[in-house]
Parts: structure tokens; C-alpha cells; sequence
């Protein structure tokens, strides 16, 4: 028990390490405004988005770096989305929609849409954006700007997330601790390691040649957790990939609600401990009863130490991520048990029932 005690107590510091080197070294996207002019590819997925597309249409057409093209898969939506992107269109005529004849057998809704409308791009770099993202009149021009000077060949962020409701303050949360108490992200960039691989969905920014080449949605047709898989098969095959913690120019409300958060995050929480059901719940028991070796096997100021490289690991995180230091700190506790449930979730989801997302089985 002594010996599992001291594991558990280097592991929390290296959790705090960890979270301290993503606060310090994070790299944002430059605030120059000294791009090229390249036409850009920005391509949005969308199924049933009607509260979302118009703000990020109006968003993209507010943007600093004017040469885009906008394309916006409609993926068979039965709300007003094509509605209000045909709208847009007629507005500004680099917004254009293309919509679905139906989905192939062997794919998944958000992979198909996205080759589709890579198949439709003619910029010098494409921009994947979630039709819930909101971005900052000159994120696009930044994007070009970071990718020019790091020489990257695909740039993901993570945006920052609204959080609203106190479903989504003790579910949202839980995804950045997992990310950035486990991984640095400065190793992303800087290794070839695809172990050290991380992306988001949500925003994903590829130099359009090697994207041509590689297909990466094709490649990815059938994985959940696309995003990710792809930032893996490209460092598998030598090319570099960024990912950082954005700033408030790129923000999004991914849930609304505890119930649609769970459903979601299961989704794809064991994609972050490499597909192991097993290291997931080791992270869940160690951070949830890791404190008990502690306090009974060690002496009481090992145990104070440990607490204090716990509490500073998610005010760490918290920072990073620019959320609320007060609410994680405070909801600790229902935070674990929302990974438990994201964990056991994604369980039940694999090995005994269909999981569905947006209206379409996904296993």
C-alpha cells in the first residue's frame, strides 16, 4: 500500500508539472496581421444547426482576411438550416451550400460531410469549422499568419467553451483536465511521436496539398474520434501538427445541458487515454481515491503537499482552458462523477447498445 501511495503521489505531481507547462509555454495564434492573401477554404459541416449557422456565417463574413470561400455541407437537415444558409448566400457570393444525396454505407455523418466538402475546396489551406464555433473577425487571418511561420501541416484548437448551465459547468470542464493535466501540448509541435497527438474537431486547419494527398476524412470514414486519428495519421507520416488552447477569439457552446454532455463526451473520452478502457478508469479511481494511500500510508505533511499539487493542478488547468477557477474548484466532486458516467457510458455504448448522435447509429 506504501508503494501505491508514492505512485499516486508522483503521478499528481506530474499532473501539476504537466498543467504548468501547457500554462507557460501555450502558444496562441499571432496577432500580426501580415499574411499572405491566398484564398482560403472554409468548410462547415451542418445537420439541424439552425441556432448556430448564422452566427458563424455572420462571423466568417466579419472577418479581417477577406479572401474566402465558405462551403457549408447541408447533411440532410430537417430544421431551417438550408433556409438560412441560402440566405447567406444570396448576401455574399462566397458562401455557397452543397447538400447530401444520402450517407454511403461505411461512413459516419461528420466524416462523409467533411470529405465532401474538401472535395469542393479550392483554397491554399482549409479551414474545418463545428457550425458552433464562433470566431473573432481576424482568427482565419491568424491561423494563416501561425501556419506561415511554424510551418505546421494541420493547426487544431481548442476553442474556449461557453459554459452556461450547471449541467455543462459539471461535465464541460472534465475534457480540459483530461488534456491538459496529461499532455503538453508543446510536444505536439515539437516530436514526431503520433502518441503525442491531440486535435479538435471543432476547429481544424490544414495546408490544402498534403490534405489532397492524404485524404484524411476518407482515410478516417469510420472513426468516431476523427479528429484526433487524423492528427495521429499525419504524424505516422511525417508531416507536423499544432494543436493549442485558444484564446477568446475562437470560443463555442458545445452542449446545452448535463444529458446532451454526457451523451457527447462519451463519444470520445477514451480516445484521450489511447483507446484503453482500462487507463481511463485507472485516471478516474487515482484522481477520485488517490488521497486515501496518501493520507494513511504517508506522513500528514506528504498529505498536505498532495492536496495542495491537486487543487493547483485544476486551478492550473482551469487558467489555461479560461474557465472559472471558483466553479471547478468548487464542483470537484460532481466533475468525477461526471467522468465516471462519460466512462461508463462509452462502456455500455461499445460492447452492448448502438450509440447514436444526431440521429444516426455511430458504432
Amino acid at each position: 500500500m506504501l508503494i501505491l501511495a508514492y505512485v499516486i503521489f508522483a503521478f499528481t505531481v506530474i499532473q501539476l508539472l504537466v498543467s504548468l507547462v501547457n500554462l507557460l509555454f501555450e502558444t496562441n495564434l499571432p496577432k500580426t496581421d501580415d499574411v499572405s492573401t491566398g484564398l482560403i477554404s472554409v468548410l462547415i459541416p451542418a445537420r439541424n444547426e439552425e441556432n448556430n449557422i448564422g452566427n458563424l456565417l455572420s462571423d466568417l463574413l466579419n472577418q479581417d482576411y477577406k479572401n474566402i470561400e465558405v462551403v457549408v455541407f447541408n447533411d440532410q437537415s430537417d430544421d431551417k438550416t438550408a433556409e438560412i444558409v441560402t440566405e447567406y448566400t444570396i448576401r455574399d457570393n462566397r458562401i455557397r451550400m452543397i447538400g447530401s444525396a444520402g450517407l454511403p454505407e461505411g461512413w459516419l455523418g461528420k466524416n462523409f460531410a467533411c470529405d465532401s466538402l474538401a472535395r469542393q475546396a479550392n483554397g491554399s489551406y482549409m479551414l474545418f469549422l463545428d457550425a458552433d464555433v464562433r470566431i473573432g473577425n481576424n482568427a482565419i487571418g491568424r491561423a494563416v499568419s501561425f501556419s506561415e511561420e511554424q510551418g505546421p501541416d494541420l493547426v487544431s484548437i481548442f476553442p474556449k467553451q461557453f459554459i452556461r448551465s450547471l449541467g455543462e459547468r459539471i461535465t464541460v470542464p472534465v475534457m480540459n483536465y483530461i488534456l491538459v493535466s496529461l499532455l503538453p501540448l508543446v510536444l505536439v509541435r515539437k516530436t514526431k511521436y503520433s502518441s503525442l497527438s491531440a486535435a479538435n474537431g471543432q476547429f481544424m486547419f490544414f495546408e490544402a496539398g498534403k490534405y489532397r494527398s492524404l485524404r484524411p476524412h476518407e482515410k478516417m470514414k469510420h472513426e468516431k474520434v476523427e479528429d484526433i486519428s487524423i492528427a495521429r495519421s499525419y504524424k505516422k507520416s511525417g508531416l507536423k501538427v499544432a494543436c493549442l488552447l485558444g484564446d477568446d477569439s475562437i470560443s463555442c457552446r458545445m452542449y446545452n445541458g448535463l444529458g446532451e454532455a454526457v451523451k457527447g463526451f462519451s463519444k470520445n473520452v477514451i480516445a484521450f487515454f489511447g483507446n484503453s478502457f482500462i487507463i481511463a478508469l485507472l485516471f478516474w479511481v487515482i484522481t477520485t481515491f488517490g488521497f486515501l494511500p496518501i493520507l494513511f500510508e504517508m506522513p500528514p505533511y506528504t498529505f498536505v503537499v498532495y492536496l495542495l499539487a491537486y487543487l493547483l493542478t485544476r486551478i492550473i488547468v482551469s487558467l489555461a482552458s479560461r474557465q472559472s477557477v471558483f466553479y471547478n474548484i468548487l464542483l470537484i466532486i460532481p466533475l468525477q462523477v461526471s467522468l465516471f458516467l462519460f466512462i461508463y457510458k462509452a462502456f455500455i455504448n461499445k460492447y452492448f447498445g448502438k450509440f447514436q448522435w444526431k440521429g444516426r447509429n455511430i458504432n
